[in-house]
C-alpha cells in the first residue's frame, strides 16, 4: 500500500504528549496567577460542560481519517437535542428519548455516507448542504423556543456514578473504545486505507464506498449521544443550533493531530484538545481577557497544525 506506513498512520503519542503537557502547564501557570481557577467547581465545569464536544470529537476524527469531513455535526447536534427534549416533554420514556437521537444521527449520517461515497459528491459540499438544512428545518418547525419542564431522570449529564459525572464517563470510556476499534480492528485499519489511499485500499480489497458510510453512520451515532449530554446539562433546551460548534469539533480533531488530509490521527488527541480548548477559554476569564481571544487561539492552533502535517508529509513523500 503507498502512502504513509500503518505504524505512522496509528501513532500519535508526540502530538498526545505535547497536548497534555499543554493542559498540565496551563492549569500550573494560570492556578499560580488565580488559585480560583483550580478550584473544584472550575475543573467540573472545564470537564463536564466541555465533555459533549470532546465525544462529538471523537466521530469527526474518524470521518477526517477517512479523508472527508463534516461541517453539519453542530446542526446535527443541535437538532437531535431537540428532538429529545421534545420526546421526553411529550410523554414518551426516557430511554426513548435517549435513544432515539442516536439511531436518527446514525440514520441522517448514512444518507450522508452514502451520497458522499456513491454519488461522489464532495464532503464539504454534502454537509454544507446538510447544514443549511438541518439548521433551517430546526428553525422553521421549532422557532427558537426554549423546551422546559424536563423531567430529572432525564438528566443524563448531571447523574455521577462514583462521584464521577457522567459526561466524564462518556467521553473517557467512548475515547478507549474509539482509540481500541482504529488501532486494533480491521474496520479500523481499514479507515485509515481509504483516508491514505483510496484506489489502493480498493486494490487490496477493502470496499470504500462501504467504508465511508460506515464512518458516516458511526460519527452520526456518536454526534447522538453527544446531543444528549449536551441536552442534559441544564433545566433547558434551547432549540436552536449551537453557534461556531462544528468549529470548534472540527479544530479539536485537527490540533490532536488528525491530519486533515486524511490517513492519519488518534481520537485520544482530538479528546485532549478538546480539555485543552475549554481550559482555555475559562482561563481567560480567570485572567479578565476577552473570550473572544479563544477564537483566535483556535484559528491560530489549526493554522499551525496542518502547515507542520503538510511539511511532515512532504518530508515522508
Amino acid at each position: 500500500m503507498t502512502g504513509p506506513s500503518l505504524s505512522r498512520r496509528l501513532s500519535g503519542s508526540g502530538q498526545e504528549i505535547l497536548l497534555l503537557l499543554a493542559i498540565v502547564a496551563l492549569f500550573l501557570v494560570v492556578g499560580w496567577l488565580n488559585p480560583r481557577f483550580v478550584s473544584q467547581n472550575n475543573l467540573t465545569s472545564i470537564f463536564v460542560g466541555n465533555a459533549y464536544i470532546a465525544v462529538a470529537a471523537i466521530g469527526m476524527s474518524m470521518v477526517i481519517i477517512s479523508g472527508h469531513i463534516d461541517v453539519s455535526v453542530g446542526a446535527l447536534i443541535g437538532v437531535l437535542a431537540t428532538v429529545s427534549g421534545l420526546l421526553v416533554t411529550n410523554g414518551y420514556p426516557v430511554w426513548v428519548a435517549w435513544l432515539l437521537p442516536v439511531l436518527i444521527g446514525g440514520a441522517v449520517n448514512a444518507l450522508l455516507g452514502g451520497v458522499i461515497a456513491y454519488l461522489k459528491v464532495p464532503s464539504i459540499i454534502a454537509t454544507l448542504a446538510m447544514l443549511s438544512i438541518l439548521r433551517g428545518g430546526l428553525i422553521t418547525a421549532t422557532g427558537g423556543a426554549w423546551i422546559s419542564g424536563l423531567p430529572p431522570e432525564f438528566q443524563l449529564a448531571q447523574f455521577r456514578l462514583f462521584d464521577i459525572p457522567s459526561p466524564v464517563w462518556f467521553m473517557v470510556v467512548m475515547t478507549i473504545v474509539a482509540a481500541f476499534l482504529l488501532r486494533s480492528t480491521a474496520f479500523g485499519r481499514s479507515i485509515y486505507a481509504v483516508g491514505g489511499n483510496g484506489e489502493a485500499a480498493e486494490a487490496e480489497g477493502i470496499p470504500y464506498n462501504r467504508t465511508i458510510v460506515k464512518v458516516f453512520t458511526i460519527h452520526g451515532m456518536i454526534a447522538g449521544v453527544s446531543a444528549i449530554l449536551f441536552a442534559t446539562q441544564l433545566q433547558v433546551i434551547q432549540s436552536t443550533v449551537p453557534n461556531g460548534l462544528e468549529l470548534i469539533i472540527i479544530t479539536a480533531s485537527v490540533v490532536g493531530g488528525v491530519s486533515i488530509l486524511g490517513g492519519i490521527g488518534t481520537v485520544t488527541g482530538s479528546t485532549l484538545a478538546a480539555i485543552l480548548f475549554a481550559a482555555i477559554g475559562s482561563s481567560l476569564i480567570f485572567l479578565n481577557v476577552s473570550a473572544y481571544w479563544l477564537r483566535a487561539v483556535q484559528g491560530i492552533l489549526i493554522l499551525a497544525t496542518v502547515l507542520i502535517d503538510m511539511a511532515r508529509r512532504g518530508r515522508t513523500g
